[in-house]
């Protein structure tokens, strides 16, 4: 739903996304149908969607049922002889024209997504293009399920290991990533012979449906992708229950990860989790400072800080300590707030309105116990959705910011001294999905990769995502993985054929 209030009025125009909106050529990205039984239904009951920076409503989508989710996956089972059956060549062929088509239309999907989303147009294009790019290599990923021939340990027998689809998937994707966590989940388990069926978050319907027109456009057969919109309880529960539902992957909180985990237990479901983060970003004092405060202005700001790879805890090491302060201060002050479709800004506002407040409690709760604030400018016009880039010093981990995660702009920047004392404080944590390590000593280097309890390491760069890597987390973080080889068997299952009396 829309916020309210009569003291914070946007300083941007109510219908400037709207506007944008009304600009798009496919006017078909609008109409909020859902995609599933073959059919796009509008809905007899329609749920808003807002644009974060205004509170404005931008959009009406189709508020599904469990009805329809059950006649969805009915629809999944019906397809999926014939997609699984489909030469995987064909198949990856498909994949590669509905990339294609995403790339062609990456500015109208663009504006989608900083709409529902807020984040800045241009990473919301950058989004569109990284998306893409997982379609295309699980397009080719999927001539690759390579099985494998066992040397017998039988006299006159032959050994055989297939790989085959997994059956009917269930993807449930986030809102900081509307576009690409949805293909990353499906150009999976496409790839791999499975129909999937998606439910997107409600802040961010409105890209997944523009996504679905454009699968369907290059030729995915009816009931293999399917979209549905509603009440998150209300569509997951028949996902859950299912036992046709064979393989379920989520992104998003840890809380929730471990509600679908438990749920999916009845039908033992095959289940992948990319859950929460809380990134320890590791200065040593060997490196360049103005190298390390690109690299945490980078981890920590993308997508205005809601990511799971945001860089919450900034550890740095005492002999640099207040260098970095003042140097990362100085660049989160060039930092412009606003609203994505502003190409000026590079922060935007909080996608739900839960998530800046929980900012602002975490930065209430540092400062109550002595850490120290710096934040900078905001028009006091921006509505409560904003939380200005904000930088905290001296924090510790026993403070809210140093034990949760944080999904916005705020930086918490802690001094170490040591080598074994940074390990063990970044270790830790229950968390252990992405970490960052800025040094230019090699053997350090190494020795941290490998004693840093977290599932992905960036040694010396806050880039290192993409479709070739196994994207996913240790402990609390989740299970299984996203992209890579390793994304293509989340969604296959081994099957093992022995051969006997070839000797007669």
């Amino acid at each position: 739903m829309a916020f309210q209030s009569t003291r914070h009025k946007s300083p941007y125009p109510i219908g400037l996304a709207a506007r944008h909106l009304q600009n798009l050529g496919r006017r078909d990205f609008l109409t909020g149908a859902a995609l599933f039984d073959g059919r796009w239904v509008a809905g007899e009951e329609r749920d808003a969607v807002v644009d974060p920076a205004t509170g404005e409503e931008i959009a009406t989508v189709a508020r599904c049922s469990a009805a329809d989710m059950k006649a969805a996956i009915a629809a999944a089972e019906q397809s999926f002889p014939c997609w699984r059956e489909m030469l995987p060549a064909r198949r990856g062929a498909i994949l590669r024209s509905w990339a294609s088509l995403i790339l062609d239309h990456a500015d109208e999907l663009a504006v989608l997504v900083t709409s529902e989303q807020g984040k800045p147009l241009a990473e919301a294009r950058h989004e569109i293009a990284y998306g893409a790019g997982f379609l295309e290599w699980f397009a080719a990923e999927g001539e690759r399920a390579y099985g494998e021939t066992i040397p017998s340990h039988k006299v006159g027998s032959l050994l055989h290991v297939r790989m085959q689809p997994i059956g009917i998937a269930a993807a449930i994707t986030p809102w900081n990533f509307p576009v690409a966590m949805i293909t990353r989940k499906a150009g999976a388990a496409l790839a791999a012979g499975c129909p999937i069926i998606v439910k997107p978050a409600p802040e961010t319907p409105l890209s997944a449906l523009a996504i679905a027109r454009l699968a369907e456009q290059a030729g995915l057969p009816p009931g293999v992708f399917q979209v549905l919109v509603g009440n998150p309880i209300e569509l997951s529960t028949p996902l859950l229950r299912d036992p046709r539902i064979r393989a379920l992957s989520f992104t998003g909180s840890t809380e929730v990860g471990r509600l679908l985990l438990e749920g999916a237990a009845d039908s033992v479901k095959k289940v992948s989790l990319e859950l929460g983060g809380h990134a320890p970003f590791i200065i040593f004092d060997d490196v360049d400072l103005g190298k390390a405060v690109n690299g945490a202005m980078a981890a920590k700001f993308a997508t205005s800080g809601q990511d799971c790879l945001a860089a919450n805890r900034i550890y740095v090491q005492r002999g640099i300590y207040t260098a970095f302060i003042d140097a990362f201060a100085a660049a989160m002050a060039q930092l412009k707030v606003g609203h994505g479709l502003d190409p000026a800004t590079d922060v935007g506002p909080m996608t739900k309105l839960s998530v800046a407040d929980k900012c602002r409690i975490q930065i209430d709760d540092a400062v109550k116990h002595g850490a120290r604030r710096v934040a900078a400018k905001q028009s006091a016009n921006l509505t409560p959705n904003f939380v200005p880039p904000t930088l905290l010093t001296g924090v510790t981990e026993n403070m809210l910011i140093g034990h949760e995660e944080t999904f916005g702009p705020v930086a918490a920047v802690l001094p170490f001294d040591s080598e074994e004392e940074v390990i063990a404080r970044a270790n830790a944590s229950e968390m252990g999905l992405a970490s960052y390590v800025y040094t230019d000593n090699l053997r350090r280097a190494l020795r941290l990769s490998e004693r840093i309890e977290y599932g992905m390491v960036g040694v010396n760069t806050a880039s290192f995502t993409g479709p070739p890597i196994p994207f996913g987390g240790w402990k609390q973080s989740g299970l299984g993985r996203e992209g890579s080889r390793h994304g293509l068997a989340e969604y296959m299952e081994l099957k093992y054929v022995c051969f006997g009396d070839l000797a007669g």
